[in-house]
């Protein structure tokens, strides 16, 4: 039995992981990690959302990241760890993170009691996380948390953003949708990435995506104009649904009160980044 809301844990979420986000968008990434010596784009992605796990092979970034092109994947990683160690790119992602939460949220907020509440109240909710089955929230949460109090808001966003997120890959799997058919079905709710930003960054190709869309339309998930059908839209709600039961625990162990609050802070957290251009201005769409 649950005692929030309906979907309040799913709100936090999405108030709580877009500034998690924005180091992957920040020149600073790039800058840090071209200082260790990693400066392909691609490559510093990979090493630094992975880097956690260890000096993994292509595989193992390719499985729990989901939806990324093999190929694409194998074209940097493990090349990349003889460049830089995961400890150094760790390193370099936490220095990334200051500089962009400085710049895209300003001094004043990062230094504002409502940061350090933001992040006591963050990390509170990681407690109830769990490791099983959770590969990119497991290697996360063994990282020892900051000091300050806007990279402690950073990691415990962390958590919950890959505890939530590997959580809905086990969706996806019992939705029996693979990776592209996830990124087409995603972006045709208007919600996901468009389709220019999915096929220059994930390495796959526009056949790829039109042979998903095509799997998808004979299960009866889109249209012929590429808009879901009501199946569709049943599917991609249910997947919503089974993500949000899954991730329930932090939520809950922070409890109704806490819940509001911290998504009314990160709320106003992200309405200063996307207002400072945290964030892609083509990043949603559908076309």
């Amino acid at each position: 039995m649950t005692t929030l809301a309906p979907r309040a844990g799913r709100r936090c979420h999405n108030a709580v992981n877009p500034l998690h986000s924005t180091v992957y968008f920040s020149p600073d990434l790039a800058k840090e990690l071209a200082g260790v010596g990693v400066d392909d784009p691609r490559a510093a992605y990979f090493a630094g959302r992975g880097a956690a796990m260890g000096a993994v092979g292509p595989g193992v970034i390719a499985a729990a990241f989901y939806n990324f092109s093999y190929e694409l994947v194998a074209r940097h990683i493990p090349a990349v760890w003889r460049v830089a160690s995961p400890e150094t790119v760790l390193d370099a992602r936490l220095r990334a993170v200051d500089s962009t939460l400085r710049r895209v949220l300003g001094e004043e907020a990062v230094a504002s009691d409502e940061m350090a509440e933001a992040a006591r109240l963050a990390l509170r909710a990681t407690e109830a996380c769990t490791r099983h089955a959770r590969p990119l929230y497991a290697a996360h949460a063994d990282l020892p948390v900051p000091e300050q109090p806007h990279l402690v808001y950073w990691h415990a966003a962390t958590l919950l953003r890959e505890h939530r997120g590997d959580g809905h890959l086990t969706a996806l799997l019992s939705a029996g949708l693979d990776p592209v058919e996830a990124l087409v079905s995603h972006t045709a709710t208007g919600k996901g990435m468009s389709p220019r930003w999915v096929l220059g960054t994930r390495g796959w190709h526009r056949t790829d995506w039109d042979a998903a869309a095509g799997r998808l339309r004979e299960r009866g998930l889109l249209d012929d104009a590429g808009e879901l059908t009501e199946a569709g839209t049943s599917l991609r709600a249910g997947l919503e649904e089974h993500t949000d039961r899954l991730d329930t625990a932090p939520y809950e162990h922070l409890g109704a009160d806490g819940v509001e609050r911290l998504t009314e802070l990160a709320g106003g957290f992200l309405l200063a980044a996307a207002g400072a251009g945290a964030f892609p201005a083509d990043l949603i769409g559908k076309r």
